[in-house]
C-alpha cells in the first residue's frame, strides 16, 4: 500500500537584487530516488520500519514532486516521481519476495504514469504567471486525486499484489501506458 503525498512548490523569482535579506540555513535534503526506467527499486531502498500493529508486508511510500516558477513572467515547471526511502518498509528483507517487491515498484511506476500525464496536461495548457491560479491548483488536485484513486484500484484488484493473475495483468497494462506517454518520460 503507497503512502501518498503530493509536493507543490511554487517558486517566484524577485525582479532585482534583495539587500539586507539574510536566508536560513539550508538543511540536507533527505536523499529521494527519482524514478527512472533503468534503476529498478531494491528491499535496500525501503529504509524504514512498519508500525507493530501495521499487517502489511511492505509500503511503498512517493509522491509526485511539482516544482512550477516564474520568472520574468515565464511559466515553467518540473514534476518528478520520487521515492521516498526513510518512509517505506518492509518488514523482513530476508524473507520478502521477488513478486513483493514487484507489487511495490508497480506503486513507483503508477506514480510515474501519472507523472507522465502531468507533463502532458501542463504541455497542453497556456499558463501565464498572472493568471496561474485556480487553473494550475485545479489541475495539479486533479491529478493528485487520479493517481490516489488508481494506487487504491491498484491495491484492491491484486490484494496487495497476492493475486498473481491481476498482478501480472496490471504490469502488463502500466507497462503500455508508460510507453504510450514515452515523450513525456522527463521534461526538455
Amino acid at each position: 500500500m503507497p503512502l501518498f503525498s503530493f509536493l507543490l512548490s511554487f517558486l517566484l523569482v524577485p525582479q532585482g537584487p534583495q539587500q539586507g535579506v539574510a536566508k536560513p540555513a539550508a538543511k540536507p535534503a533527505p536523499a529521494l530516488i527519482t524514478w527512472s526506467a533503468t534503476r529498478p527499486l531494491t528491499w535496500a531502498d525501503f529504509h524504514s520500519k512498519p508500525m507493530p500493529a501495521e499487517q502489511l508486508a511492505a509500503l511503498t511510500s512517493a509522491t509526485i514532486d511539482v516544482q512550477v516558477g516564474c520568472k520574468d513572467y515565464v511559466f515553467s515547471s518540473e514534476v518528478k516521481a520520487v521515492f521516498i526511502p526513510h518512509e517505506s518498509w518492509v518488514r523482513d528483507k530476508v524473507k520478502a519476495s521477488p513478486e513483493l517487491l514487484r507489487h511495490e515498484q508497480l506503486h513507483f511506476d503508477i506514480t510515474e504514469l501519472h507523472a507522465r500525464m502531468l507533463r502532458q496536461k501542463i504541455s497542453f495548457l497556456k499558463l501565464d504567471c498572472e493568471h496561474l491560479n485556480p487553473a494550475f491548483n485545479n489541475l495539479s488536485n486533479a491529478a493528485f486525486s487520479a493517481w490516489k484513486r488508481e494506487e487504491f484500484n491498484y491495491d484492491r484488484e491484486t490484494n496487495h499484489g497476492l493475486s498473481p493473475t491481476k498482478q501480472a495483468f496490471w504490469e502488463a497494462q502500466v507497462k503500455q501506458r508508460l510507453a504510450l506517454l514515452d515523450k513525456f518520460a522527463s521534461l526538455p
